[in-house]
């Protein structure tokens, strides 16, 4: 699937081949149409959200400094990221010289909206009782905003060319993380009800659920992140690690476990659905290695985030007067406690390109 399972030669080469046989001909695409998709439209949580929680009454924001420090204007977007998100540098590589605003903002008007929109938001989830904790979008009210997205389209260029963008569109999926993290693992009223295993089932069924109705209002090339390593993320070593340094073993089972019934449903939804191509992208193996051989990749710290202490600092505790914010976070795997820096979003993106290849051709 990607660079991330190669364990040999005989692997790799075949890979690599396809690889560049593919960056040839994305090259070539590109210089004709400009864009490999005519669209790339976004739903989910902190990892993909752009900005639109910028607009909510939530506590989880990033839309201050020091986050976007290495963004291309230099400011805070409401990424959570001292820079690009993977979904970023995956849009510069299908060739689009701009990226799709967040539905929420200003931006999202006008011409703007040809090239798709973000509906994603900060805290949102599969469970729709986590967006609910944090005054998030919830997946149900980004498909309202979707559907109200492709109102706005169909004025702008019409039903036929409005048709033609949305089944042609890329669309990315991310979420799962914050149903975990800030919901399951720190509330009574979940972990002693269900188990890891019955929690993921009920995601699994949200997850169908929404890509089925996606399937309906038209989409037809799906990109479903996986859950990362979340037994790794700086926050939850600090919070469940009970004072060990290193991973946390169950939340990560818990990770790998989720992310076989998600693939499992997925390839269901693509036998049943006609037409539809969907790819799970596998963020867990390369940031899993990451943080297991961080020097491997170019990085010197995988335990901390850049932001203050880097141990529990997110959204609002990751702010200029955070003590000890690092000054080069290319060294760093995490920006802040949560997320990926923009030096890791990169080498992820690359990661998602050679597994999502059967999406754009």
């Amino acid at each position: 699937m990607g660079w991330s399972k190669c364990n040999g030669l005989e692997t790799s080469v075949p890979i690599m081949v396809v690889a560049i046989s593919f960056l040839f001909f994305s090259t070539l695409l590109v210089t004709d149409s400009q864009t490999l998709v005519p669209a790339i439209i976004t739903f989910g949580d902190s990892a993909v959200d752009v900005g639109n929680n910028n607009y909510l009454p939530t506590i989880f924001k990033a839309n201050f400094a020091p986050y976007g420090r290495d963004f291309t204007s230099h400011t805070a977007t409401g990424r959570f990221c001292n820079g690009k998100l993977a979904t970023d540098f995956t849009a510069e590589t299908l060739g689009f010289t701009q990226f799709p605003p967040a539905y929420l903002s200003p931006q999202a008007s006008g011409k703007n909206l040809l090239i798709g929109a973000n509906f994603a938001s900060a805290a949102s989830g599969y469970y729709d009782k986590t967006p609910y904790l944090y005054h998030a979008l919830s997946l149900p009210q980004q498909l309202d905003y979707f559907k109200e997205y492709q109102s706005k389209l169909v004025k702008l260029v019409g039903s036929s060319k409005s048709s033609s963008i949305i089944s042609q569109a890329l669309y990315v999926l991310g979420a799962g993380s914050s149903d975990f993290v800030q919901n399951y693992y720190i509330d009574p009223l979940l972990y002693k009800v269900y188990t890891p295993d019955e929690f993921s089932n009920i995601l699994v069924k949200s997850f169908s659920s929404f890509v089925q109705e996606l399937y309906g209002l038209g989409a037809r090339r799906i990109g479903v992140t996986s859950l990362p390593p979340l037994g790794c993320l700086p926050a939850s070593i600090t919070l469940f690690g009970f004072g060990n340094n290193g991973c946390v073993s169950r939340l990560n089972n818990d990770a790998q476990a989720f992310n076989k019934k998600i693939s499992s449903s997925a390839s269901q939804l693509q036998n049943q659905l006609s037409g539809l191509k969907i790819a799970i992208f596998d963020i867990y193996t390369p940031l899993y290695n990451f943080v297991k051989n961080p020097s491997k990749y170019g990085f010197a710290e995988a335990r901390r985030g850049c932001c203050g202490t880097g141990t529990v600092e997110t959204s609002l505790l990751c702010n200029p007067n955070s003590a000890g914010t690092c000054s080069n976070a290319t060294e760093y795997v995490f920006w802040d406690s949560v997320h990926p820096s923009q030096a890791a979003n990169q080498q992820l993106a690359d990661s998602l390109l050679f597994q999502g290849i059967g999406l754009i051709s």
